[in-house]
């Protein structure tokens, strides 16, 4: 992971209020280059709105949201995806009854070339399955042999696999990642985990939002833990333990006096 560098995506003060709510409270965050950065937090801390702001599901009341520092307006999930940004949603948003290959390229079909697509709009089918499996090859995803298998067929993890493949071949700039090893298994939390590693490898930074901690230890360069609507700090595996992490996040102890965007840079 490089030290040096602007953040790729930044959020500055972000508000966002229903009614007497506040979902989020002047809440900021910056993902660097070439890292994965965790976002942890108790229940109602704000953290699901907040990457809902960054991916274009909610409209923020304040602040500012910037990419490669030029600010941006980010006014649905489309808006976002088409800046590069890539959102796998704990829900994982795939289509069980399509293939592996379709749900890659669901919203982004290949039209055949010449008149077969442009008139009569026939799907190129054999490209988009060539692509799909060069996809998943590239994440190192080698228990797909079929690409034409049914996702319904498929287990958790390889699902999981499916989405981030998708959000990988797509997001130029961001992948932001919602429980991705919720409800799987150690065997395929594990499998997720090193697909993680290989997204960031690859060149594309990761927002991760968990609450499995050893996973967050594991995978995560830096830790952003959100608490009250805001940002409460910045930690690193490194500089502080799982315990002192939950205690932050619980309001049990203290942040450290040091908060960082500015305190913990990548590699620290």
């Amino acid at each position: 992971m490089t030290t040096n560098g602007s953040p790729v995506l930044q959020a500055k003060g972000l508000v966002k209020r229903y009614g007497r709510v506040v979902a989020i409270d002047g809440s900021d965050l910056e993902l660097y280059p070439g890292e994965i950065l965790a976002v942890i937090g108790d229940n109602g801390a704000g953290k699901s709105s907040l990457i809902k702001a960054l991916s274009g599901a909610l409209i923020p009341d304040e602040g500012q949201i910037f990419l490669d520092g030029n600010q941006v307006h980010f006014r649905t999930p489309m808006d976002a995806r088409a800046a590069g940004i890539e959102t796998v949603y704990q829900t994982l948003a795939v289509a069980p009854g399509l293939d592996i290959a379709d749900n890659l390229f669901l919203g982004r079909e290949e039209r055949k070339p010449g008149a077969l697509g442009s008139v009569f709009r026939m799907l190129d089918r054999s490209r988009m399955r060539a692509e799909a499996k060069q996809h998943m090859a590239d994440l190192g995803v080698g228990t797909l042999q079929n690409i034409g298998q049914a996702v319904e067929s498929l287990s958790g993890g390889q699902r999981q696999a499916v989405a981030v493949a998708r959000s990988a071949a797509f997001g130029s700039k961001v992948v932001i990642l919602d429980e991705p090893t919720a409800a799987l298994g150690v065997k395929e939390g594990n499998r997720v985990l090193q697909l993680i590693r290989d997204v960031r490898d690859r060149g594309l930074p990761v927002i991760l939002i968990s609450h499995n901690m050893p996973h967050v230890f594991e995978v995560a360069d830096r830790i952003h833990i959100q608490r009250l609507g805001r940002r409460a700090t910045v930690i690193t595996p490194k500089s502080h333990s799982m315990s002192e992490a939950v205690a932050i996040m619980t309001g049990a102890a203290p942040p450290p006096d040091q908060q960082v965007g500015a305190a913990v840079s990548p590699g620290e």
